[in-house]
């Protein structure tokens, strides 16, 4: 089974700020969002502010990217709207 995505964040964010030797409140200062938001990113908080978590990461010179899931859920999305799939 996968590790869910705020999971994913959360050990991203711990391990790259402890890397760096900065605290929780360190990293709340310099992202410019609060401690408490930095400790529920660290804790991997379903519901963040899309915004705030992006000026965590680009603090730390962490970056989100999206890529196409390899699922069958998403090859049937492709099937879907390709235009082969329209038919004659």
């Amino acid at each position: 089974m996968t590790e869910p995505f705020t999971d994913l964040v959360a050990a991203e964010v711990r391990a790259r700020r402890a890397g760096l030797g900065l605290t929780q409140q360190d990293l709340a200062d310099m992202a410019g969002v609060s401690e408490r938001f930095v400790r529920f990113v660290e804790q991997g908080k379903p519901s963040v502010q899309l915004d705030s978590l992006t000026a965590v990461l680009e603090t730390l010179g962490l970056e989100l990217r999206l890529a196409t899931r390899s699922s069958e859920a998403a090859r049937a999305l492709t099937r879907e709207t390709s235009p082969e799939a329209a038919g004659p």
